[in-house]
Parts: C-alpha cells; structure tokens; sequence
C-alpha cells in the first residue's frame, strides 16, 4: 500500500468511526450509565469485532452479497429489529448508581457479533473494502482492518469518556432518563442512511 493511500485510509477509517452511529451512541450511553471501567469490554469488542468482520467481508463475504442481494436485504431486516431491542434497552436504563446492580454493559462478544446487525458497520466495511482493498488480496485486506483496529480504538474511547463525563450532570432521574431516551432515539435514528440509501 502506498504512502498516499494509507493516509486516505487513515483518513477514511477515522472518519467512519468517529462520526455517530449506533456503535458510538450506544457507548455514550454505556459510558454515561456504567463508566468508562465497566464499558472496556464494549469497547474492546467493536475495537476488534469491525476489523474481524472486514477481515472476513474483504475475503469472501463480500462476493456473497454480490451473488445475492436478497442477503443484504434480510440482513437490513435483523439489523433493524435488533437495533430497535437495543434502543429499548437504552431507553429503560437504570440510573449510575442502580446500574451496578441491575444493568450490565454489552459484553466483548456482544459488541463483537453486534457489528454483524449494524447497518454502518456493514456501509463502513464494504466501502473501506471497494476503496482500498479492491483486489481483495490478503495484504490489502489487512492493511485495512489494521487500520480500523486503530481508528476504533481512538473512536471508542473518545465516546465512552464523553458519556462518562455527562454521568456527573445525570445524577437526577429526570435528566438521566431524557438523555436515556434521548440516546435511544438517536440510534434509531442512525438506521435512517441505511434505509434510505
């Protein structure tokens, strides 16, 4: 990979994963309702799980899609419902201090397998894939999750201390559970590119 393309890459990945989405609102939740400690784990798996799905999409999976759109379509179909569950989920979160004893964060393995259902991560992968991994030879395709893994971390901790800070103003109920339903509203509304587009 040359000099230039590597930088549009780096460019690109940023891009992708700092601007919001569900990953990054569900982690501002996270972090706002479990702290930073607690959300490691989150972290770590959409860290890690993005780059193991472009791994995999920029070695075959791809190709599948292009076989059969119907796939895309019903993958389209999970993702929503399984976004609407989380955004329930967010929405009927337990205050900071219930949280430790009735709430529990996204797992590793959950936030890995979520990337799976998350309409961005798929528009995110398939395009850094066609942009920078065209030929889809091993090397590409590892300089390109390579680079997410990156990106990913930079993203997911920055999001994460961002919901953390905000804990300190939502020690009141009302103002958790607005920011709560707030938080759910905004990750379905992060579904709208993926259904318009």
């Amino acid at each position: 990979m040359t000099p230039d393309l590597f930088f549009g890459l780096a460019a690109f990945a940023l891009a992708t994963t700092c601007t919001p989405g569900p990953n990054n609102v569900m982690l501002m939740a996270s972090g706002a309702n479990f702290g930073f400690r607690r959300t490691l784990p989150h972290m770590l798996g959409i860290a890690l799980g993005f780059p193991a799905m472009i791994l995999l999409v920029g070695l075959g999976v791809m190709r599948l899609f292009e076989a059969w759109p119907l796939l895309r379509t019903i993958l389209l179909a999970l993702s929503v419902l399984y976004l609407g569950w989380l955004a329930w989920k967010v929405a009927r979160a337990a205050p900071p201090g219930e949280a430790k004893a009735t709430g529990t964060p996204l797992s590793f393995l959950q936030a890995a397998a979520f990337q799976w259902v998350n309409p961005k991560a798929w528009t995110m992968g398939l395009g850094a894939i066609t942009l920078y991994a065209a030929s889809r030879d091993l090397t590409s395709v590892l300089w390109v999750a390579g680079t997410y893994i990156a990106a990913s971390v930079i993203s997911t901790s920055a999001w994460t201390v961002a919901g953390q800070q905000l804990r300190r103003l939502l020690t009141n109920g009302t103002r958790l559970r607005v920011f709560n339903y707030t938080m759910a509203t905004l990750l379905l509304a992060s579904l709208l590119p993926a259904l318009l587009g």
